[in-house]
């Protein structure tokens, strides 16, 4: 069977849960490459699975031994995960180029799982047999005793090896003589920096416990002028969310991996192993169940002595509780001391994308969202239908002097989505109201429909309301509170999860809804979480605001001070 073979054979066993225990990450890096399989060497997607290269480096795999555990002594023999994961990285090359198609690469695994020994030769490869000349190979963790995991695996398995006289090591250093190449590590302790470095090849070691992204920016921008860098993150799971790796990288990779989120990137690895969670973010796989152990574990669980050391920790764990939260992130994968649950099941958002019929004459409910004025702004259409159905439409603004660090930073593709009509830049360095005004009104127009109410946050809503009221439309505040927000919250939700929904699939729109968290108090009331949801929620906010109205005309009470202005608080 050729590897081709090989993997595709396990993509479709994984999807299928016949054979192969996976989650539905796992299994959605498995729909990714048999999607890419369907579309190599043509011109939206120009790149090949080159079997041969990939052999090649599990060629170099075979070539070092175990160093402990049970297999101590024997060769190594890459199982089916590690298959899947170097084959991806080192089968895929630009058809025309012939360069490397990853340049990034994420794997999220229990400990125990080969991580370490994998980055090792994995190391020792780009820094000889990968083939650039003056290849510079860094370990990076926030500790110097967490860089020697990667980097003494490196030292110690070329010296067990036929190719000991390839290599030499001194001053902790590790270089290969031919090429001139090095593997150093990189890390506070070591008052090791990277200023100058260049490297080829850099491992981010344990990401979560990486209190900034100080090491991950180091590496990226020092591999500016390497013809086909790669830089690969390694972590298990942890417990301080505000951290870069869960905060962004987690986050930002999930929604790579996940199909029913427009968010691609086609030079970005990613595998992540970790037991399943329900559409609220909560856990559905129980850690005493053994069958969902492989789900986080594909390589230590497929032995005896993996399992029993497994058992033994989950003992301990339920015995000691101060030990649960090493073994739910160590042993299981599992984000801990979670920020509040995700607002909605993206599956069930991406269902709902259709064809947006003719609208006019129709009510139509308008919110905004003004956020900060150096930030995305959002405006939503909500439109009610027939038998309590809804269209959505949405659009956003950014001033253009803060475009390229927003995108820097929030790490999606405002620039194609700028292309694409999603998003509408104002010139300047805040959003100025009287474009976002003037859109509406173009909108409105557009589409035929009848403007019923524009819905503000009144943190926001003066400058533009007033205007807006000048121009006819009935404007109503809407207060940021859960009395106000809970139930159209839920209803909007519960919409989508009916099929009672209709929207065009805006991705600026997708990416925030898949962004948003809820909190929620003693009575079960819901709102979207600003402060704790990890990126933007702008577009989503300004949906709720309108739909707070579209759901339901309440009669007026006393009248607001903004009444005689035709201003109304809700």
């Amino acid at each position: 069977m050729t590897l081709r073979e090989e993997l595709i054979q396990y993509c479709n066993s994984a999807i299928a849960g016949d054979g192969v225990v996976a989650c539905i990450k796992n299994k959605w890096a498995c729909m990714r490459f048999l999607h890419d399989l369907e579309n190599e060497n043509t011109d939206n997607f120009p790149y090949v699975f080159n079997e041969a290269a990939a052999e090649r480096f599990f060629d170099w795999m075979r070539l070092f031994k175990h160093t402990k555990g049970p297999l101590e002594g024997t060769h190594k023999e890459p199982v089916i995960i590690e298959k899947f994961i170097f084959g991806n990285i080192y089968g895929w090359i630009n058809r025309d180029s012939g360069r490397r198609r990853f340049r990034f690469a994420y794997w999220q695994v229990a400990r125990k799982n080969a991580k370490s020994q994998d980055m090792a030769i994995m190391g020792l490869y780009e820094m000889s047999a990968f083939g650039e000349p003056c290849a510079e190979i860094y370990v990076a963790a926030t500790k110097k005793a967490q860089t020697k995991y990667v980097w003494a695996e490196a030292d110690l398995i070329y010296r067990r090896s036929l190719l000991a006289d390839k290599f030499q090591t001194s001053y902790g250093e590790i270089k290969h003589i031919k090429s001139e190449s090095i593997f150093c590590r990189m890390s506070a302790d070591d008052k090791v920096n990277g200023d100058g470095s260049n490297p080829q090849c850099g491992i981010l070691d344990e990401y979560h416990a990486h209190p900034t992204d100080e090491y991950y920016n180091i590496l990226t921008s020092g591999m500016k002028s390497r013809k086909q860098p790669l830089l690969f993150i390694i972590t298990t799971s942890g417990f301080d969310l505000s951290h870069p790796c869960y905060k962004d990288e987690y986050q930002y990779v999930s929604k790579i991996l996940n199909p029913s989120i427009d968010i691609h990137n086609e030079r970005y690895f990613v595998m992540i192993n970790e037991l399943d969670k329900d559409d609220e973010g909560n856990l559905i796989d129980d850690i005493n169940d053994e069958s969902c152990w492989p789900k986080a574990n594909p390589i230590i669980a497929t032995s005896d002595e993996g399992m029993e050391s497994i058992r033994a920790e989950l003992v301990i764990a339920i015995g000691k509780p101060e030990k649960m939260r090493d073994l739910l992130t160590k042993t299981f994968n599992i984000w801990i001391n979670q920020r509040p649950n995700g607002y909605m099941n993206m599956d069930k958002w991406a269902a709902c994308k259709g064809k947006i019929p003719d609208l006019t004459g129709k009510e139509c409910y308008i919110g905004i969202d003004m956020s900060s004025k150096i930030d995305l702004t959002s405006v939503g259409f909500d439109i009610p239908i027939d038998d309590d159905k809804f269209i959505v439409l949405s659009h956003s603004f950014m001033p253009a002097d803060t475009v390229a660090a927003k995108r820097n930073t929030d790490k999606v593709p405002y620039d194609l989505w700028i292309e694409q009509g999603w998003i509408t830049v104002i010139p300047g360095a805040v959003v100025d109201y009287r474009f976002v005004h003037k859109y509406i009104k173009a909108r409105v127009k557009q589409l035929g429909v009848i403007p019923k109410e524009a819905c503000f946050d009144p943190w926001s809503a003066q400058a533009i309301a007033n205007d807006m009221i000048d121009d006819g439309f009935e404007c109503i505040e809407i207060i940021q509170g859960m009395k106000t927000l809970s139930e159209p919250t839920k209803s909007f939700r519960e919409s989508v999860y009916q099929g009672d929904l209709l929207h065009e699939g805006n991705p600026v729109l997708g990416w925030a809804i898949s962004n948003a968290v809820t909190r929620q108090d003693d009575k079960e009331n819901i709102q979207l979480d600003k402060s704790k949801s990890t990126e933007r929620i702008d577009p989503i906010a300004s949906l709720i605001n309108a739909h707070v109205r579209a759901i339901v005309q309440e009669p007026k009470e006393e009248p607001s001070i903004y009444e005689t202005r035709g201003l109304i608080n809700l």
